[in-house]
């Protein structure tokens, strides 16, 4: 995309929706910070619902120590991974009122240090609770910058990397939500849903599904191949 292209790209997102959110749900800085943790491999649906009654009774890492571990299992249990999530949000929980005064640091280099905290999850925290202009790169984003020729790269790194040095800046604090929600509801995985895609004159990608229901051409040729090798 030129320089011209991403900007008028990221208008039509921004004027189809100007305030842009994580659909995680969360109360306080803390409680961000933990359903982004347990968000990994798992959908934001079913995080939520794992989280609206832990969040009733858990507003401070210092709540989470006091419910403890077992108790945190209990209620997120219908979350992959809970096992391991559980133990490093406890960790998490020590660290944070040990070192921290029960704050979360709005420093990505003090983000990742705690446990289970990856750069993705320290970017949504820094954009989310405090505003500031950094790109989490998920599977969607990766996907939408790749395919479309926003941010191409073959790491989620080489991605955001891509993302800091071409976003206009009017868009750059809701750049990853809009792409979140691009690559989540229009520019799906397996079939992206071109034919009412807002920006889809603006896409590099050559596959377009311009027609409901239809075929991406390199699944069209997927299938042929693998019918003549069955022949």
């Amino acid at each position: 995309m030129t320089r011209d292209q991403i900007f008028e790209f990221f208008r039509r997102l921004a004027e189809a929706n100007p305030s842009p959110e994580t659909e995680l749900e969360f109360g306080n800085v803390y409680q961000l910070l933990v359903a982004v943790t347990l968000s990994a491999q798992a959908t934001d649906v079913g995080v939520n619902k794992a989280t609206r009654k832990l969040f009733q009774i858990v507003k401070t890492p210092q709540d989470m120590l006091d419910l403890g571990e077992e108790g945190l299992k209990e209620h997120i249990k219908t979350i992959g991974l809970f096992n391991s999530k559980a133990r490093n949000v406890m960790a998490m929980a020590e660290i944070l009122v040990r070192e921290h005064g029960g704050e979360v640091p709005a420093d990505r280099d003090l983000l990742t240090a705690l446990p289970g905290v990856g750069r993705k999850t320290a970017n949504v925290v820094l954009n989310c609770a405090f505003g500031a202009e950094t790109f989490a790169v998920d599977t969607h984003i990766f996907r939408v910058g790749n395919r479309t020729g926003l941010a191409k790269g073959k790491t989620p790194l080489a991605v955001e990397k891509q993302l800091e040095r071409k976003v206009p800046g009017p868009f750059r604090v809701g750049a990853h939500h809009w792409l979140i929600l691009h690559g989540r509801y229009v520019c799906k995985a397996r079939t992206p849903e071109c034919w009412h895609c807002g920006v889809v004159d603006l896409c590099g990608y050559k596959a377009k599904v311009l027609e409901k229901g239809a075929m991406p051409a390199g699944a069209k040729k997927a299938v042929a191949v693998k019918k003549e090798s069955k022949a």
